[in-house]
């Protein structure tokens, strides 16, 4: 299906971040090897590749507002658009020179995602979706995975790493998860995640404490998709609440239960013990 104008201006302004970013990802692994390490390389390759994305997205609708990782929030003269921007979702695979790291583009019209978009450079895999429209990767349409029980699916999940929150509560969802589930997988990439659930490649996802810049361009890919994206209460507020999960209809519903199963279970052996 040919892509709208729309969808052609964030094809456009990504590609071209995405030049700089491969070629900033071959220097970086060439700075593996060097004592101070690439980590302000790779720093400055986020700020580049955020400085190409406003540049192309405000030349093109220069109205829109914006989201974004690096600048924050900026007002624009039209307040019922608003570019939501993650130039590097995936920092930390970067900087270890993982090929696992996308940019997140989505629009935001009148506070509802209407077009989102999650670019690889490294794997030249361009995800799109647009409003009743369907999503697509490099121009093939996707579904969801089929998998109607836990026990065959295989599960995205995020892992909460040194300084930040939550490990124990993690610690209690993925035991349940483990045993309830064909399989854990960590890609480091929130976008990417929600990309590969729109794919089909993994059958479900969920993550907390996750930023809207993470999550906006994933999700409408995974409705589009025919698939489910909920916050970890079952509700809508994954940008005020940082969390979501993800699936077909059936996975989605079996993931919310095992986790408020998991934590049903952890409170009564709390009271026990």
């Amino acid at each position: 299906m040919p892509a709208s104008a729309l969808m052609n201006v964030m094809i456009a302004a990504a590609r071209k971040a995405g030049r700089g970013l491969t070629r900033d990802f071959g220097e970086v692994e060439q700075l593996q090897v060097s004592v101070k390490g690439p980590g302000n390389f790779v720093s400055a390759a986020d700020h580049r590749a955020e400085d190409v994305l406003y540049r192309e997205l405000a030349r093109a609708r220069p109205g829109y507002g914006f989201l974004m990782e690096e600048r924050g929030a900026i007002a624009g003269s039209d307040k019922t658009h608003r570019w939501i921007v993650d130039p590097l979702d995936g920092t930390t695979n970067f900087l270890h020179g993982i090929p696992l790291f996308a940019i997140s583009i989505a629009l935001e019209r009148e506070g509802e995602i209407v077009c989102g978009l999650i670019y690889n450079p490294i794997l030249d895999e361009l995800y799109t979706a647009e409003r009743g429209q369907g999503a697509f990767v490099n121009s093939r349409r996707l579904r969801v995975a089929n998998r109607k029980s836990l026990a065959d699916s295989l599960i995205g999940v995020g892992i909460p790493h040194r300084g930040r929150a939550g490990q124990e509560r993690f610690l209690t969802e993925c035991k349940a998860l483990m045993g309830a589930t064909s399989g854990l997988r960590r890609t480091g990439s929130a976008a990417i995640d929600l990309a590969w659930v729109a794919a089909g490649r993994i059958d479900g996802f969920l993550e907390r404490d996750l930023k809207p810049w993470d999550l906006a361009g994933g999700t409408i890919l995974v409705r589009e998709a025919g698939g489910y994206v909920t916050d970890l209460a079952g509700g809508h507020r994954m940008f005020d609440d940082g969390s979501v999960v993800a699936g077909n209809q059936a996975i989605h519903r079996a993931l919310l239960k095992t986790l408020a199963s998991a934590h049903a279970g952890a409170g009564q052996n709390s009271v026990s013990a």
